[in-house]
């Protein structure tokens, strides 16, 4: 049996809802201005909106930089936001 599994779509399902939970507790916890734009970050990280981006727009955002951004948004969330000093 050979079971090709492309893991990308996988990844970025995981990190769309990472960021969207990092987004509802920015909106809940902290501020609702972070927390949209962190809503709004998730979808570049869903596989049908990074479609749509390539069929309305004629190009998708490549991987290189989705992770520089999500290490952006990791980065931002646990160093310099106030969220990063609820969990400490």
């Amino acid at each position: 049996m050979n079971h090709n599994v492309n893991t990308l779509p996988i990844i970025s399902w995981l990190f769309a809802l990472v960021v969207l939970a990092i987004g509802v507790s920015n909106l809940l916890l902290v501020h609702p201005v972070p927390g949209i734009v962190f809503l709004l970050l998730a979808l570049v990280y869903i596989p049908p909106v990074n479609a749509l981006f390539k069929k309305r727009l004629g190009f998708s955002i490549p991987p290189v930089v989705k992770i520089i951004l999500g290490v952006l948004i990791i980065w931002f969330t646990l160093g310099v936001s106030d969220l990063g000093d609820m969990i400490d």
